[in-house]
C-alpha cells in the first residue's frame, strides 16, 4: 500500500483544514486507516483511525473527524477549531489490523507527512 497525503498548510487558531490521503491498490476498503502527527521535539502521536468505527486521540476528540471514501481510496481528516498545539507534521497510515493501528500505534504502512501550522 502506498499512501499520499495532502492538504496541510498554515491556518490561524480557530480555523479549519481538511487533510486527504489517497492509497494505491485494490484492497483499500479492507484496511484500517489512520492519522498520526509529530510536533518538533515530541514523539509521534495517534490522532484518529477508522475501520467500521472511528477512534480518536484525547487531544482531538470533538474537533477532528476522520472519514473515508472507499470508492476513491481516500481517507480524510477534517480539523476544526485548530489550536497552536495542533501544529505538527501529519502522517497518514494504514494497517489490516485495528489493534495494530489504533491501540499499538504501529501501522504497517506510512505515507509521507504533510505540515500543518496553526498560528496564534
Amino acid at each position: 500500500v502506498q499512501l499520499q497525503a495532502s492538504g496541510g498548510g498554515l491556518v490561524q487558531a480557530g480555523g479549519s483544514l481538511r487533510l486527504s490521503c489517497t492509497a494505491s491498490g485494490r484492497t483499500f476498503s479492507s484496511y484500517v486507516m489512520g492519522w498520526f502527527r509529530q510536533a518538533p521535539g515530541k514523539e509521534r502521536e495517534f490522532v484518529a483511525a477508522i475501520s467500521r468505527s472511528t477512534y480518536y486521540g484525547d487531544s482531538v476528540k470533538g474537533r477532528f473527524t476522520i472519514s473515508r471514501d472507499n470508492a476513491k481510496n481516500t481517507v480524510y481528516l477534517q480539523m476544526r477549531n485548530l489550536k497552536p498545539e495542533d501544529t505538527a507534521v501529519y502522517y497518514c497510515a494504514a494497517d489490516p489490523d485495528l489493534l495494530t493501528i489504533a491501540t499499538l500505534y504501529r501501522p504497517g504502512y506510512w505515507g509521507q507527512g504533510t505540515q500543518v501550522t496553526v498560528s496564534s
